[in-house]
């Protein structure tokens, strides 16, 4: 059960980081995301995406790790 929220977690970091890199317009749309286009503007957004996305990496990893 644990190597599946590994995946899951890495998996997410992946996603956030590709959404953030690419400049996804729906992404940022999204009623989720649009606070922090609001506080951090959309380059700022972007790179606490892709600062988010490692973070879930390496909580995933460290978690598969871990629980081993």
């Amino acid at each position: 059960m644990h190597i599946l929220l590994t995946i899951i977690l890495v998996v997410s970091g992946i996603y956030s980081i590709l959404c953030a890199i690419l400049d996804w317009d729906w992404f940022f749309a999204s009623r989720r995301a649009a606070p922090f286009v609001q506080i951090f503007g959309r380059n700022g957004a972007r790179i606490f995406y892709i600062v988010l996305g490692l973070f879930i990496i390496i909580v995933g990893i460290i978690y598969g790790v871990i629980v081993r």
